[in-house]
């Protein structure tokens, strides 16, 4: 297995049963670096899933897009970070100052090296043009608050690769050829999102979903190969 392209790689564990995701993971651990755990499993399982991610290997991105006031989201961020994770993403609409409280409560409370993702704008979203100067100002939101990275659409990042290039790039809306692009607007393929700047590609459906999913998995890799 090409562990270059496995550091690259996160799977979207979009399930709400523990054992259904536990059993996945497992399969694609030799494909993937790191284990996306959202909204749907964490409510269905809670912080249980990630340690059971973590047993697995895999570094952990906790995608709970928290958005409040700066104390409850500094608050949960450190207690998210007392579970392990690698990644918490906080949406950058609440603007630097939640950002931040996010920051250094996740720091607080890390028990291993952690950072926040700064959530630019949904891939659901579809006015482009406006989209992007959004997602170059919450860059710089992200980068003000001190952030990791930030999480935005392929197609944002070619317009938006010069703003704070320090900042992780994690992409989701990936899609292999002649995969449906479900309820995501802007999406696009591993190599495409790789030659824009993308830093982590965020696979869910077409290899969760898939009738192999290890096999899916494998195409993935050759993709990213060629």
């Amino acid at each position: 297995m090409d562990e270059a392209v496995r550091d690259r790689l996160a799977v979207a564990l979009d399930v709400d049963d523990l054992v259904a995701a536990t059993r996945l993971a497992r399969s694609l651990a030799g494909y993937f670096r790191v284990a996306k755990i959202g909204l749907e499993l964490y409510t269905a399982a809670g912080p249980e899933a990630i340690g059971a991610m973590i047993d697995l290997g895999y570094d952990v991105f906790c995608d709970l897009k928290l958005h409040d006031i700066p104390t409850t989201v500094n608050r949960a961020a450190r207690v998210v970070g007392e579970f392990g994770v690698s990644y918490l993403t906080i949406h950058a609409a609440g603007g630097t100052e939640m950002l931040q409280a996010g920051v250094e409560g996740l720091t607080e409370g890390a028990t291993r090296p952690s950072g926040v993702l700064a959530v630019t704008v949904l891939t659901s979203e579809t006015e482009v043009a406006a989209t992007r100067d959004l997602v170059a100002d919450r860059m710089e939101l992200a980068f003000d608050a001190g952030c990791a990275g930030v999480v935005c659409a392929a197609p944002d990042l070619t317009a938006t690769r010069h703003i704070r290039p320090e900042l992780i790039r994690a992409v989701p809306g990936i899609r292999l050829a002649g995969d449906s692009v479900d309820d995501q607007r802007r999406v696009a393929s591993p190599v495409q999102a790789l030659a824009a700047g993308a830093d982590l590609l965020v696979v869910g459906r077409p290899v969760t979903r898939a009738a192999d999913p290890v096999e899916a998995a494998e195409r993935l890799h050759r993709s990213l190969r060629q």
